[in-house]
C-alpha cells in the first residue's frame, strides 16, 4: 500500500465546499470520482482541512491510500485529464505511512481579497469582496495586533465547526501572524494575509467581517478588543463573502 500526497488547486465557485455531500458537488467528490476511474479503487481522500461553499485554495494539500503501481507524476497529469477545469493538481508525491494531511499540519496561511472601489471591476467579481464603505484601512490594521497570541476565538466561530463531545482543544487557536497589505492601487484591492495554528469554520471570514466594521469605523480599537474578550459570536460583526476567501499554504 501507498501514502501518496496531492497539492491541489481549485475555483470554489461551482461547489459546496471541501467536503463530499450528497446532493450538491464537493472538490472532495471530484477528486475521489477522478482517482476512482484511475486506481479502479474505492478510495478516500483526506485533506488538511475544509473550505466551505464558494472558497478557493491555491495549495491545499490532500493524501489517500492506494495500491496502484500508477507513478506519482501519471497521477498528476491523469488526474488532471479526468477532472474538471476549476480543479487541478500541482503536486504529487509518495509519502511515509505515518503522513497525514490534516493531523500533520503545523500551521495555514489565508488570504482575504477585497476592494473598497466604488466601482467593483466585473472580472474581479468572484475573486475579490466588494466592500466600498470601508475606508479606514489603518484602523483594520491596529486591530490585527489584538489577534496574535494564543486565544479563544469563540466570538470568530460559526455552528459546527468542531466536535464538543471529543474537542479539548475547544475554540483556543494560535494566531502568528496578520497583516493588510495593498494588493492592487489600480482596482483598489486590498489583501488581508493571516497564518495560525489552525482555524475554527467560518473563522477567517468572520474576523475579516469585523474587521470591515472597524474600516468603516462602526467599531473602535476597543470595541475589536472587547468583540475578542467576549468569547460570543453575536458581538463580532457578519461573515464576509466566501469569494474573497483563498487557502493560501500549508506547513508541515
Amino acid at each position: 500500500m501507498r501514502k501518496i500526497k496531492l497539492i491541489i488547486a481549485y475555483d470554489g465557485r461551482s461547489f459546496s465546499g471541501w467536503q463530499r455531500q450528497k446532493k450538491a458537488a464537493s472538490i472532495q467528490a471530484a477528486l475521489e470520482q477522478g482517482l476512482n476511474v484511475l486506481t479502479r479503487e474505492n478510495l478516500t481522500v483526506h485533506s488538511a482541512g475544509r473550505t466551505d461553499a464558494g472558497v478557493h485554495a491555491e495549495a491545499m494539500p490532500v493524501h489517500f491510500i492506494t495500491s496502484s503501481a500508477i507513478p506519482c507524476q501519471a497521477f498528476k497529469k491523469g488526474l488532471n485529464s479526468i477532472l474538471p477545469g476549476a480543479i487541478r493538481i500541482v503536486e504529487a508525491d509518495e509519502m511515509p505511512g505515518s503522513f497525514h494531511a490534516r493531523y500533520d499540519a503545523l500551521g495555514k496561511v489565508y488570504h482575504y481579497y477585497f476592494s473598497n472601489s466604488e466601482t467593483m471591476y466585473p472580472m474581479r467579481r468572484y475573486y475579490c469582496a466588494h466592500a466600498p464603505r470601508v475606508k479606514n484601512i489603518e484602523k483594520m490594521t491596529s486591530c490585527l495586533e489584538i489577534l496574535i497570541g494564543r486565544h479563544d476565538f469563540s466570538c470568530f466561530e460559526a455552528t459546527g465547526s468542531r466536535n464538543f463531545s471529543s474537542g479539548r482543544r475547544g475554540a483556543i487557536r494560535e494566531i502568528f501572524s496578520a497583516d493588510i497589505i495593498s494588493y492592487n492601487k489600480q482596482l483598489n484591492e486590498y489583501r488581508f494575509e493571516i497564518y495560525g495554528q489552525g482555524f475554527l469554520r467560518k473563522m477567517v471570514r468572520n474576523i475579516m467581517g469585523t474587521l470591515f466594521m472597524a474600516g468603516r469605523n462602526k467599531l473602535s480599537l476597543a470595541d475589536f478588543k472587547e468583540v475578542l474578550l467576549a468569547g460570543d459570536r453575536k458581538y463580532a460583526g457578519p461573515t464576509a463573502p466566501a469569494c474573497g476567501l483563498f487557502l493560501h499554504k500549508v506547513y508541515y
